[in-house]
């Protein structure tokens, strides 16, 4: 397994961007598919985006999708979330996961990072 951690969270206003991090501890990162998720209070936890292991395949949850942009780069181990035109209802832990298989990485991520807080103000 692949040790992950998030960074980059923070409180933003409606409307503005942040880019959260996701840096891992493995050279093999390469070969991991990769996600981020997130959890609302009182809420489960939900997809929001996932990456194929070199970049080529991306998934997005229809509510994040034309304002997130998951990428990746293997030579730093690392992998990135831009979200753009947040808003209150993005607020939420958002946490970064990683799986051998990008197709299942959405209901089975192996490995899991400690998640970074993400707060929407109106």
């Amino acid at each position: 397994q692949v040790q992950l951690v998030e960074s980059g969270g923070g409180l933003v206003q409606v409307g503005g961007s942040l880019r959260l991090s996701c840096a891992a501890s493995a050279r093999t990162f390469r070969n991991y598919a990769m996600g981020w998720f997130r959890q609302a209070p009182d809420k489960e936890r939900e997809f929001v985006a996932a990456i194929s292991m070199f970049g080529r395949s991306t998934s997005y949850a229809d509510s994040v999708k034309g304002r997130f942009t998951i990428s990746r780069d293997n030579t730093k181990y690392t992998g990135y979330l831009q979200m753009d035109s947040l808003k209150p209802e993005d607020t939420a832990v958002y946490y970064c996961a990683a799986d051998l298989s990008f197709q299942t990485i959405r209901t089975g991520a192996r490995s899991w990072g400690q998640g970074t807080q993400v707060t929407v103000s109106a």
